[in-house]
């Protein structure tokens, strides 16, 4: 994988543990020669996962909207720092430019990025692999909401294991490295299930 997108907080959270996180992403990304696209802001996880990235020598890409150039406080420091108009606009950019997306922890945004990006692969518009990084178990709770969607017949299990999951980003890189989506569509019967 060439680029890989990492959506997470414009907030640091509670736990030090989730900036030391986000921080070793984007170093081990630019380690493997990987490099990062994510929101462009210099605060929180996101400004943690990009000087990671900037530290260690990694290529950074920042995408934000011009309107929260100022609120995310854009980083100065990246290789490139792309302004779009919209989240969807910063949406389509992140995803036009990387060959796989992490979430770390974060909040609505997070989560509406990480939701987008796997809607777009489970109706075939990607095929490119989706890994949650689950530090301190951030996302258990979500974890077990999609397991009892696809327990209640409301989510694919073909479409439920395209979100791969891992407590540790070496180990979620080697699951998305062999990565092979779905060939299934996503409009099933009540007998598929």
């Amino acid at each position: 994988m060439k680029r890989i997108t990492v959506f997470c907080a414009s907030s640091p959270g509670f736990k030090e543990v989730y900036m030391q996180a986000a921080r070793s992403v984007g170093h081990t990304l630019a380690s493997r020669g990987t490099g990062l696209v994510y929101g462009g802001a210099k605060v929180g996880l996101m400004g943690a996962v990009a000087d990671g990235a900037l530290e260690a020598g990694g290529e950074v890409i920042g995408v934000i909207p011009d309107f929260l150039r100022s609120k995310e406080i854009a980083h100065t420091g990246l290789t490139e720092l792309i302004i779009v108009e919209s989240m969807h606009a910063r949406k389509t950019k992140m995803n036009d430019l990387c060959d796989g997306v992490i979430a770390l922890p974060g909040g609505f945004g997070t989560l509406e990025e990480l939701f987008e990006i796997l809607t777009w692969g489970q109706l075939g518009l990607h095929q490119k692999p989706i890994g949650l990084l689950n530090t301190a178990g951030f996302y258990d709770h979500l974890i077990g909401l999609l397991d009892h969607m696809t327990t209640e017949g409301l989510l694919k299990a073909a479409n439920r294991d395209m979100l791969l999951v891992s407590e540790n980003v070496e180990e979620l890189l080697s699951l998305m490295s062999a990565y092979v989506p779905p060939v299934t569509g996503k409009w099933i019967s009540r007998d598929e299930v």
